[in-house]
């Protein structure tokens, strides 16, 4: 069997502390895998940069010039993390065999791409990268997390656990989820709508070795609605059945205050008819608020926009692309 040629995917947005010390053991890491026999000397480490407004695509030319294993592209504005992984992949999927995505702050244990590229080799086709613990978050960050993998899970959507953006995939799967055309992306539940043979590969989370996270709580609050919103219709089902819940207790009131009037016990309350407008109006409001995301994603949907657009690359891209030894296109030239 013929080395794969492997492609590791790096989104970089305002890096510029974090991508020189990071760097280095990407191309390590790749050395190594190439060292080992496990993937061809073609492989490449692509960094794509996400609109960043510091040096960061200035450092990925400056790496691109020094060593060929190190490529980059560049796209037009800041388009957020999970368009520009697609952006990523894309680019690869013509060029390489094997994908791998990480995060470009070294908190994902490099050593698990042994084992990522051997569950290759088995057979598998995407390999998740799975934490085994959360010891490095906040006890905040750690309860709402698994609790939103638990309701995502009661949801009806099919996600890892504990996993995240972490993964080998081959070019086989990306160009099959090339024809996921959806604008509102999460990844991570959408790979295993994908299909193919997969499995785990499980790892320790480490601290972010420079800079600050690019991920607040805004970010991962607006990136776990599109999740539970993208691949699951459910919240619409609980929104009719808390709607007939209201309705029949509703009813019933009704019901009680006539039997209340008939008997001549009706006293006027203000607290009691404060409280029962405020619990409809409240209801009312989640519900169209729900609704709206639906329909707001279904809106932006419909306007078919890209979902990435590349401005620059490190390398002339009227030429060959940086990776030529893939099966494909060796067989293209014979």
């Amino acid at each position: 069997m013929n080395r794969p040629v492997l492609w590791i995917i790096i989104p970089c947005y305002n890096e510029q502390e974090v991508l020189p010390v990071t760097a280095p053991m990407f191309g390590d890491k790749l050395r190594s895998l190439i060292g080992s026999g496990r993937v061809d000397d073609s492989s490449r480490i692509l960094f794509v940069n996400d609109g960043s407004r510091d040096s960061t695509w200035e450092i990925i030319c400056r790496l691109a010039d020094t060593d060929p294993h190190y490529i980059g592209i560049s796209q037009s504005r800041n388009r957020g993390h999970q368009n520009a992984l697609v952006a990523g992949m894309m680019e690869a999927k013509d060029s390489c065999d094997i994908t791998i995505t990480i995060d470009c702050d070294g908190q994902d244990d490099l050593s698990a791409m042994d084992d990522m590229v051997d569950a290759y080799l088995d057979g598998c086709e995407i390999v998740y990268g799975v934490r085994s613990d959360r010891g490095t978050d906040t006890w905040f960050k750690r309860s709402t997390a698994q609790g939103y993998y638990k309701i995502l899970e009661a949801l009806g959507a099919e996600v890892v656990y504990n996993h995240a953006d972490y993964r080998l995939v081959s070019a086989r799967v990306i160009k099959e989820f090339e024809n996921f055309k959806e604008v509102n992306l999460y990844l991570r539940g959408m790979f295993p709508l994908v299909g193919f043979k997969s499995t785990s590969v499980y790892y320790s989370r480490q601290e972010r070795l420079a800079g600050e996270s690019h991920y607040p709580l805004r970010k991962m609050l607006a990136l776990a609605f599109d999740g539970i919103t993208s691949l699951s219709i459910k919240p619409i089902h609980l929104i009719t059945g808390l709607g007939g819940i209201v309705a029949l207790i509703s009813f019933m009131g009704v019901l009680w205050s006539i039997i209340a009037h008939i008997l001549g016990r009706t006293v006027a309350g203000w607290a009691s008819m404060t409280s029962i407008i405020c619990f409809l109006g409240g209801i009312q409001l989640l519900s169209l608020g729900v609704i709206g995301e639906y329909v707001g994603k279904t809106y932006m949907e419909t306007k078919q926009r890209p979902r990435f657009i590349i401005s620059d690359r490190t390398w002339d891209a009227s030429k060959d692309s940086p990776g030529q030894n893939t099966d494909a296109q060796k067989a293209k030239k014979e």
